[in-house]
């Protein structure tokens, strides 16, 4: 598979849903509006899921039954699947993450999987805190480092930093916290204009 481009806006939420649950595994799916068949897999937005019981199928099931219906309203398709696990040593992807990969890779073949290092997440570390799979072979292979474009790094980071330190880690709702209270929007619109209110159009970070 050829190149993964990572969006400030993706990125920055998935920083934030494992700041926000620090404690726990997290999870949610990579997204594109990009169409299918390009040169490069552009991963423009993601949707956090859950923050408890991430191997509960049902759940899961539901989740994603519900985000394929808005990405078809929305003109965006799944294209891949994060997660963060709660011990931050450990940053290996699970059977749950595994088989919730497997599912999107059969309706999108280069979907990737992404695991949150947990030991990097920290404002002195340089490199992004992410490890890429691709599927191989039927398997997932660690994707090549040199193959993964995140667009501006420095300032994308200094966005999540600057997200996390005013505390809008709490405007973040996953599918999770959704279903506890229904009026609280999972496609976080509240929180996506606040990312793009801090990137600068200039540098096309998006």
């Amino acid at each position: 598979m050829g190149e993964v481009e990572l969006s400030c806006l993706a990125y920055v939420k998935m920083y934030l849903h494992a700041s926000q649950f620090p404690r726990c595994s997290v999870n949610g799916v990579l997204l594109s509006s990009s169409p299918a068949g390009g040169a490069a897999l552009s991963i423009t937005d993601c949707v956090p899921l859950l923050h408890t019981h991430l191997s509960l199928t049902p759940i899961t099931q539901v989740a994603l039954t519900q985000v394929d219906v808005w990405c078809s309203q929305t003109q965006q398709r799944i294209v891949g699947y994060y997660q963060a696990n709660a011990c931050v040593s450990d940053s290996s992807p699970t059977p749950c993450a595994l088989k919730i990969a497997d599912k999107i890779s059969e309706q999108c073949p280069n979907a990737v999987l992404l695991m949150i290092d947990g030991e990097k997440m920290f404002p002195d570390y340089r490199g992004p805190p992410i490890i890429m799979y691709e599927r191989k072979d039927s398997r997932w292979a660690l994707k090549d480092k040199h193959t993964i474009m995140l667009q501006q790094w420095e300032e994308t980071c200094s966005v999540a930093h600057q997200l996390f330190r005013s505390g809008d880690q709490k405007l973040l709702v996953d599918f999770d916290s959704h279903l506890d209270d229904i009026t609280k929007d999972w496609t976080n619109q509240k929180l996506n204009a606040k990312v793009m209110e801090l990137v600068s159009p200039a540098n096309g970070v998006v």
